[in-house]
């Protein structure tokens, strides 16, 4: 199981590779909130999202026999870029299954970093089973997107930056706001924060739709998604929270937040005219629920993660076009 000690770990070989990105502020963005918000650009890390943690620290925890076969990872964008790109520094090869319909530029993204990109039709075709025929035949290591500890240690050295960063601020209690589709960052920050942050308390954000965390959070148990599409907030749309980090959730999380892809669109365009950054609109979605669902929040200051920043132009036009 994932743990403080893994995430300190996975933060010594994340050292020298990944960005300490930056926490940003703005007073048009408080006064929005009505609260004291930071923001968390992992859209800023490399390939573009907080996944390149994960990534790096899968890949280099691996003993150097199995990692020099190689991996395989399947993926809508986001965790794809980031393994391929780990893969790439690493000088191993890596296979990656994406759906067909993902944003064209995190396919052409994760082919750039050198991976073998297996395209599948995510409604008629199994990604599970051509992922253990391609693992078998060639021998190659799967990295799972959040329901594998290594990743999960990874994507909590976000946490621990929060809570370094926050604490430059002066701030020692704050409801900590995620963008969750498989629960990977939004465990791995809650179990950082646990331990480094004891007055934090993270909030899983979710698209309308694909709300299953949140949904699984207030009865208890895991639920499922009755589609896995028809959200523009695509990195975030899972089946349900995972195995491995829903129970970390349900100790540790407060209750779910679920936002419209309008809001989605119109916190990117805030993020762009305020921040001066780009994010993809399921990485907006915890900026969305800071900013337009504040009746849902308790705390006096709000820490929300911008996770990734890899959308098609077409979508961010139509962002910057409607709410810019």
């Amino acid at each position: 199981m994932a743990s403080i000690e893994m995430i300190v770990a996975a933060r010594a070989r994340l050292r020298g590779h990944a960005r300490r990105t930056p926490l940003l502020s703005s007073p048009f963005l408080d006064e929005i909130a009505g609260r004291r918000l930071f923001v968390k650009a992992e859209c800023l890390q490399h390939s573009g999202s907080f996944k390149f943690r994960g990534g790096w620290s899968a890949v280099s925890g691996l003993d150097a026999a199995v990692r020099s076969k190689g991996v395989i990872a399947f993926s809508s964008g986001n965790h794809a870029q980031g393994v391929a790109l780990a893969a790439k520094l690493h000088n191993i090869p890596s296979v990656i299954i994406m759906p067909s319909d993902a944003p064209k530029l995190k396919i052409a993204n994760t082919r750039a970093f050198g991976a073998e990109v297996v395209l599948y039709d995510r409604v008629n075709e199994d990604r599970d089973e051509i992922g253990a025929r391609l693992s078998a035949e060639r021998g190659l290591t799967l990295i799972k997107p959040f329901d594998e500890p290594l990743v999960i240690a990874g994507q909590g050295t976000t946490g621990l930056e929060i809570s370094e960063q926050a604490g430059e601020e002066g701030v020692t209690s704050a409801e900590v706001l995620v963008p969750c589709g498989g629960g990977g960052l939004t465990s791995g920050i809650a179990l950082a924060l646990e331990a480094s942050s004891p007055g934090f308390r993270v909030r899983p954000c979710e698209p309308k739709d694909f709300d299953d965390t949140t949904r699984s959070l207030a009865s208890g148990k895991i639920e499922r998604n009755a589609t896995v599409s028809g959200s523009i907030c695509d990195a975030i749309v899972t089946p349900q929270p995972g195995n491995i980090t829903f129970p970390i959730l349900k100790r540790l999380a407060g209750p779910g937040i679920v936002v419209t892809d309008e809001e989605a669109l119109r916190a990117m365009a805030l993020a762009f005219t305020r921040l001066k950054i780009v994010v993809e609109p399921g990485g907006a979605v915890a900026l969305a629920a800071a900013l337009f669902h504040g009746d849902a929040l308790e705390s006096d200051t709000v820490v929300v993660v911008t996770s990734g920043g890899n959308v098609d132009a077409d979508i961010f036009s139509t962002a910057l076009e409607r709410f810019g």
